[in-house]
């Protein structure tokens, strides 16, 4: 049992929670939605919390979200000529190829952080309360601040649990 409730777990844990729900209070109180800064949480947790990672989750969550507000104008630029499904699926098509194209050569813009970012703020985008540029600011601040804050709680178990 001491193996799966570790000391550091058990702290980290309660920190993390703690950390999370300042943030959910405050971007709640200022009518802000959090998922942009929680899905920069969750990415950082899944490169192993690995700092060489995170210009490529906020640059390529950025990236994502930037594209559907440009799906919006090239929708609109290409439905009367093909019909809105025929310019959708092209914009999806062009954007997915480029990631795969481009995901060397440009790796913090062209991921899978951009894909999923993209695909998430496409489905949010009906029932949005703010523009899509209040979630590019929060996913690059708020998801800036959450990467930053894991790393202090580290820091900070570390100092605590010090023999």
């Amino acid at each position: 049992m001491e193996k799966v409730f570790t000391k550091r777990s058990i702290l980290f844990g309660f920190l993390l929670v703690a950390f999370i729900i300042v943030f959910e209070i405050i971007l709640a109180r200022l009518s802000l939605p959090a998922w942009p800064a929680f899905m920069v949480m969750i990415f950082f947790f899944v490169v192993h919390e690995d700092t060489k990672k995170s210009p490529n989750i906020l640059i390529g969550g950025l990236a994502g979200i930037a594209c559907v507000v440009l799906s919006e104008i090239f929708i609109d630029a290409l439905q009367p000529l093909i019909g809105y499904e025929a310019a959708k699926l092209l914009f999806i098509g062009l954007f997915v190829y480029s990631i795969v194209l481009l995901q060397e050569a440009i790796p913090y813009v062209f991921n899978s952080f951009a894909f999923m970012f993209f695909l998430v703020a496409a489905l949010a985008m009906p029932t949005a309360k703010v523009s899509p540029y209040i979630w590019m600011s929060i996913e690059l601040i708020v998801g800036g601040i959450f990467i930053l804050g894991i790393l202090g709680i580290n820091r900070l178990v570390a100092v605590l649990l010090k023999d």
